[in-house]
């Protein structure tokens, strides 16, 4: 971790820190467990059982971290050991001491240390790197004794040579083949330890040599690729400064952001990185979110507005109240899902692993077939068979065909996390690789969900004032965007609303409650003929001998209608409020259609979408205003939830693959149902985060078509590293019973191949996420 706040201690006084922290401290560390929750450690003990998450640091292979679980979960005491290859942690419960798992760990090969503690290895130098040094030694040692051979006819020379070259590079290699074999485990250590043993039993040494050190190269730079791929998501963890400006009962000290409480006050200076997510009190400053919401352009910040940490704080001073602890801020939300996200296995990974757990052994059979059938049943000659053998031990290895998924995985879900689309697993990023129509959600999706009231027309015998705290009063309990652009009209307006009880939401219509002991509603047509009112018969039923008693004999019943479509095909909401047996008024609102959902809609059709569709409770004259300005979007009008739910299983049955793009909040069976949910604004609800597939972290629907892309990407390049990995593995297996083939190009099948796969994977950690223009 780095520390990036921008703060001088200076500004602290010696005294005053002293002054600060003993009791202070204590009072925070008490504010921060109100109910008893203590602050989360990675090392939680219950009833002796202890679970701890640790750090690995040169786990380069997904079929070695198989091993390692494997292996430590077989330890005395350990009850269970989970490794998150993606994210290169492991989570084991044990009654046993760290200590000897520590241990344990070490002598297969890897280091690890407790996640939340300083990590060893993790900014190496090239001269701190045991492995990287022994690498270097022996590719010396090769390079020597292949000029040694060359130019020299001393044979103990060259043989000394690539000796040397064998033990420098071979030590690790040996030492984890040791443990391994000692645990009844055959591993690629295992495999390349016996090959290069058997080439110098039957006098290969060049060939030993060159397998032991293209082996140790090939380890040294798969590692070096799999913590670069790891990187994107660690470096969004270093955005977060590890201390922060206090202010306490007016005295100011910098204090580590574990020891900040909800409710503190902290500083922030322009240059700076926000520490905690909060409020704003006081301060105007633009505030570059990128890191949060993958936003180019910093957002404006006022008293009020929201804050992140890890967001910087460009060019003005903010005081700002915590609203979360350290540990439960929208960043490390977002990480902790990542990593959870890089650990689930695709489907594309199933079969791989199936396919490994066959192929390693029934390929080790036949090496020791060749290695005896030919010379003892045949009479052939041993030598050659014995290396053919050999050969094929080096193929065995399936790193290139395991790593083949999870690699792209974890390259692509860390590099969209940077981008600010949050993707919940790989199952989700290959749906989105073969998605087929999308259905979009009309409030706060396509529009900007922050509608406005536009118009207030009250039928004779109605005061405005009166129809609007009425409407007011009925929609105080509501959530929905139009409920709150009502109460901010009416209180603009000063129109007070009376309170209300039994207030009942119907589905998909509207709301009624009882208010100053009588029943409103307000809501859609629909609602108002459920209770009997029929606004056709009502236009045709004009006059003071009017059977409709809900109605002021004086009023233009056809008006009532005119109004409604008037308002409708200008892209209005318009609700009607009344009783069941008054009719008293029409109040519209209105929403911005976002300014680049037409360009997001073709980019979309562009990459391949087969159908886009907007689904929508609203009535079918506004539906269809909205669509038209969307350049003839398709659309379903007045649905009711359940309306959507069959909608999209229609589009299911059709298309395969659909996705719905929702607020999160509102449609949950819609988003459920479909193959892939995708909520927006996930940064501002944690509904959003928690329950979609797919969260955008900003408001903005322009990432979706650099989400699409990402899983086609992602798709083809799983596809890509599987039918490499089995054709360079099928070609050499073909190849070696040819006798085309020998040792070190076995071990480029193997070594090489992985870090083929590897780089191809990293590839989409460049793809790029076009801006869409308004």
């Amino acid at each position: 971790m780095t520390q990036r706040s921008g703060h001088n201690c200076n500004c602290v006084k010696p005294d005053i820190m002293e002054e600060l922290t003993p009791g202070m401290l204590r009072q925070q560390a008490n504010a921060a467990e109100p109910d008893g929750t203590k602050v989360k450690n990675p090392t939680e003990q219950k009833k002796g059982v202890q679970n701890t998450i640790l750090v690995l640091q040169g786990l380069d292979c997904a079929d070695c971290a198989a091993k390692l679980e494997k292996r430590i979960a077989g330890l005395p005491g350990v009850e269970k050991a989970v490794i998150n290859f993606g994210a290169s942690k492991m989570s084991v419960k044990h009654t046993c001491s760290m200590l000897q798992i520590l241990r344990t760990i070490k002598e297969v090969g890897y280091e690890a240390t407790p996640a939340g503690t300083a990590a060893i290895g993790m900014s190496k130098t090239v001269w701190q790197d045991p492995k990287l040094i022994s690498t270097a030694l022996s590719g010396l040692f090769l390079a020597g004794g292949t000029a040694a051979s060359l130019f020299t006819t001393a044979d103990r020379l060259v043989i000394g040579l690539l000796l040397a070259a064998m033990l420098s590079g071979g030590f690790f290699v040996v030492k984890s083949a040791f443990y391994s074999i000692r645990a009844l485990s055959l591993d690629m250590n295992v495999l390349m330890s016996v090959a290069a043993i058997g080439a110098v039993a039957i006098g290969e040494w060049f060939e030993g040599a060159t397998v032991v050190f293209l082996f140790s190269l090939g380890n040294t730079l798969q590692t070096y690729s799999m913590a670069r791929t790891r990187s994107s998501i660690r470096a969004l963890m270093e955005l977060t400064p590890r201390e922060a400006l206090v202010r306490r009962n007016g005295i100011e000290a910098m204090l580590p952001v574990e020891q900040i409480a909800v409710g503190d006050i902290i500083i922030v200076k322009p240059g700076e990185h926000i520490a905690m997510d909060g409020t704003v009190l006081i301060g105007t400053s633009l505030v570059n979110q990128a890191s949060i919401t993958g936003e180019s352009l910093p957002v404006e910040k006022n008293a009020g507005a929201e804050v992140f940490a890890g967001t910087a704080n460009e060019d003005g001073a903010l005081e700002i109240k915590v609203t979360r602890l350290a540990q439960d801020t929208t960043l490390a939300k977002i990480i902790n899902l990542v990593e959870e996200a890089q650990a689930q296995r695709a489907p594309s990974q199933q079969f791989v692993d199936v396919f490994a757990k066959y192929y390693t052994p029934a390929v080790i059979a036949v090496a020791l077939a060749m290695a005896t059938i030919p010379f003892l049943a045949l009479g052939l000659p041993f030598k050659s068979w014995l290396e053919k053998a050999l050969i094929l031990l080096v193929i065995a290895c399936p790193c290139a065909l395991v790593i083949s998924t999870p690699v792209a995985i974890v390259s692509a879900i860390g590099s969209a996390a940077r981008r600010g689309v949050l993707i919940k697993g790989g199952a989700y990023l290959e749906k989105l690789g073969a998605l087929n129509a999308i259905a979009f959600d009309k409030t706060g999706t396509l529009t900007e969900g922050r509608p406005e009231v536009t118009d207030v027309i009250a039928l004779p015998g109605n005061q405005k004032e009166f129809l609007l705290s009425i409407a007011a009063a009925l929609e105080s309990r509501s959530q929905h965007p139009v409920a709150r652009a009502i109460l901010q009209y009416a209180d603009r307006l000063g129109a007070t609303a009376p309170a209300g009880r039994q207030f009942q939401s119907i589905t998909g219509r509207g709301v009624t409650a009882v208010v100053n002991g009588r029943n409103y509603y307000i809501g859609n047509e629909k609602l108002f003929q459920g209770l009997g009112i029929d606004l056709a018969k009502m236009s045709m039923s004009i006059g003071p001998d009017s059977a409709y008693k809900y109605l002021d004999p004086s009023t233009k019943l056809s008006e009532v209608q005119d109004q409604l479509a008037a308002l409708q095909k200008q892209g209005k909401t318009a609700m009607l409020v009344g009783t069941a047996e008054q009719l008293m008024g029409i109040i519209a609102v209105a929403d911005q259609v976002r300014p680049n959902i037409a360009t997001v809609l073709q980019k979309l059709r562009s990459a391949g979408t087969k159908r886009l569709m907007m689904l929508t409770g609203d009535n079918t004259a506004t539906a269809s205003t909205i669509a038209d300005h969307l350049g003839g979007l398709e659309y379903k009008a007045e649905l009711l939830p359940q309306d959507k739910l069959s909608t999209i299983k229609q589009l299911q049955s059709r298309y395969g693959k659909v996705a719905m793009v929702g607020d999160g909040v509102n449609d949950a069976p819609a988003l459920a149902a479909a193959d892939i949910g995708i909520a927006m604004g996930g940064a501002g609800t944690d509904t959003a985060l928690e329950t979609a597939d797919i969260a955008l972290m900003a408001d903005d629907l322009s990432k979706l078509p650099y989400t699409m892309k990402l899983g086609r990407r992602t798709l083809s390049i799983i596809k890509q590293n599987i039918t490499f990995a089995l054709l360079v593995k099928a070609l050499f297996i073909v190849g070696t019973f040819w006798g085309f083939t020998n040792l070190w190009m076995a071990v480029f099948a193997d070594t090489g191949a992985a870090m083929i796969v590897i780089a191809n994977s990293m590839r989409l950690m460049r793809v790029q996420d076009d801006p869409v223009a308004a």
